[in-house]
């Protein structure tokens, strides 16, 4: 058996994931998959230039860099309950310094709000429960997602088709909150910036798309060639 082998099965065989648990990851990680990918770790060592802002769910099934299938220093990646943007001036803090250094600092071309099937964010915010009491900050942030959930309930839905329904809807919500950031606006006027809203469907393992223009999610394919009929124009 391999050094990298024996490594892997020492982790596997390691019971609970624990801090040992990660420890023995990032050891892995230093001696098998560094090497491979030195160079290019060498040249992200002293500076980055990704392309994409990623805005996604904190959600622990949601990898952006798989999903999107990008090595390092492709993604700048911003990570929170329920993929919120805030409004500028709502309520500054750090996904709108995200936005604002991703826009103005990194020049980044697009930014892609993602949110995800199964979101336990607007389950609890569909179901109008009140964690108020057990988690104010929580409740406090959804704030920001409230309108989706108006709209959502004012369409008397079926019960089992209300969580996607948030979850979409609140991707065209943030797509709105982003547009009020100034670096956003601006990019966006100068032609600098592309921005899209995606679904990822976490037990399909595929992504939707929102056409603004249809105000409608699209598949990936329906999605790439209304993209690629619009450049030829």
């Amino acid at each position: 058996m391999s050094d990298r082998s024996a490594m892997s099965e020492e982790r596997k065989g390691s019971g609970t994931p624990d801090l040992l648990y990660l420890l023995q990851g990032a050891d892995d990680f230093s001696r098998f998959v560094f090497p491979d990918s030195e160079a290019l770790f060498k040249s992200l060592a002293r500076r980055q230039t990704p392309h994409t802002l990623f805005i996604t769910c904190a959600d622990s099934r949601v990898s952006p860099e798989m999903i999107t299938q990008t090595r390092p220093g492709e993604l700048f990646v911003c990570r929170n309950i329920g993929n919120i943007v805030p409004a500028y001036g709502e309520m500054l803090g750090g996904v709108s310094a995200v936005v604002e250094y991703a826009v103005l600092a990194l020049n980044v071309r697009q930014i892609v709000i993602c949110g995800h099937s199964d979101c336990g964010a607007m389950k609890g915010l569909a179901s109008g429960a009140t964690i108020a009491d057990e988690m104010p900050t929580v409740h406090a942030w959804l704030r920001n997602a409230e309108a989706a959930r108006s709209v959502v309930m004012a369409r008397k839905l079926e019960e089992e088709r209300i969580v996607q329904a948030m979850v979409e809807e609140n991707i065209r919500l943030q797509l709105t909150h982003l547009r009020t950031h100034p670096a956003v606006a601006g990019h966006l006027a100068l032609g600098k910036l592309q921005v899209q809203g995606w679904v990822y469907d976490i037990g399909r393992g595929k992504v939707s798309v929102f056409d603004e223009a249809d105000g409608k999610f699209e598949s990936l394919e329906e999605a790439r060639l209304r993209m690629l009929r619009k450049e030829a124009r």
